[in-house]
């Protein structure tokens, strides 16, 4: 029989790791990826993104909640990386 945790980590920690990985993996590929193949690699980044979200919180090993916080998770990073790219996308347009 395991006993109870007196004091369980906080859940949302994993979420705030899972949006800063979200917007290190962005920012980096918008640096580093030519503007031709940003698209792609943005989709592998959040793929990853996803897999990392249930990675964090499957290591979290608390089952209430889960749902919820994987989904804020990975619609979180969702909404930061499209917001990022956004803002690359409207940066290409302009010429140097």
């Amino acid at each position: 029989m395991t006993d109870p945790a007196l004091a369980p980590r906080n859940a949302f920690v994993g979420v705030i790791g899972v949006w800063a990985a979200a917007f290190v993996a962005t920012v980096a590929i918008g640096i580093f990826v030519p503007e031709e193949w940003r698209v792609p690699w943005l989709l592998v980044g959040f793929g990853g993104i996803v897999l990392l979200s249930f990675a964090v919180q499957l290591w979290y090993g608390r089952t209430q909640g889960f749902i919820f916080r994987v989904a804020s998770s990975v619609t979180g990073a969702l909404l930061l990386m499209g917001l990022i790219s956004i803002g690359f996308g409207l940066a290409a347009l302009i010429p140097s």
